[in-house]
């Protein structure tokens, strides 16, 4: 059996900013994470919980199996629309959404058809944190600095530098994780509210005014129930509630 990569510093970034602003992680969002990390599904859900994220249950989506014209008509629309969609937009558009970025992975290899789909982009490398940097970071966690002081100072995400503190607390190099001063049950306000009528505005509009992954918008739209001009969160809401 293939030993897995180890989670680096590095790797580690490379998570948390594919992740982005999602909450809970979808186990879409997982394969894909797995997918261009080069690692399983398990062990980035493992990894995510490890550092504090929700992530959905794998077993919280559909594990039926495709019927004889499922099967056919996801032979077609992957061959009909060859290298245009990742295995997680198949899975996004396909039946509704009713098999996960993994089942529909593991089908189109089964059909011998995954040189029709598109890869998936890949993250750019981030850059390590410097001797002086760690030092600043260090410094800053024994002084009881809040995680966003630290990503201010060092010019990180927050989720990076989430990241550096559990590979630092695992070395010995503090004794604790810094505390977020904004944690998404800290009473703040809502980016959505803040725009009103978001219905005649795209996902990637909203995404851009207040600061959001696309990804990141549709999870809050879903949320919330309501509806871009390219993207209904109340359906999804309604169903995810039906399921």
């Amino acid at each position: 059996m293939a030993t897995l990569p180890k989670w680096t510093d590095e790797r580690t970034e490379e998570l948390t900013n594919f992740i982005g602003d999602e909450s809970p992680v979808s186990q879409d969002t997982v394969a894909e994470a797995a997918e261009q990390l080069e690692t399983t599904t398990r062990s980035v859900s493992s990894k995510l919980r490890k550092m504090g994220y929700e992530v959905e249950l794998a077993s919280a989506k559909s594990t039926r199996a495709f019927s004889e014209g499922q099967e056919a008509t996801l032979a077609a629309f992957v061959s009909d629309n060859s290298g245009e969609y990742t295995y997680a937009q198949i899975a996004e558009n396909f039946e509704g959404g009713a098999f996960s970025a993994k089942s529909i992975q593991g089908k189109i290899l089964s059909m011998e058809l995954t040189d029709h789909v598109k890869p998936a982009p890949k993250v750019e490398t981030v850059r390590t944190y410097s001797p002086e940097e760690e030092a600043t970071f260090v410094s800053m966690v024994n002084e009881g600095a809040y995680v966003e002081a630290i990503a201010d100072a060092l010019d990180r995400s927050v989720n990076s530098v989430r990241g550096k503190a559990l590979s630092l607390l695992r070395s010995g190099d503090i004794d604790a994780i810094p505390r977020q001063e904004h944690t998404k049950g800290s009473a703040k306000s809502d980016p959505l509210a803040e725009l009103g009528d978001v219905s005649d505005m795209t996902v990637e509009a909203i995404a851009e005014s207040i600061g959001k992954t696309a990804r990141g918008v549709k999870t809050m739209l879903t949320r919330r129930g309501l509806t871009a001009s390219d993207y209904d969160g109340a359906a999804k809401k309604e169903k995810a509630a039906a399921s």
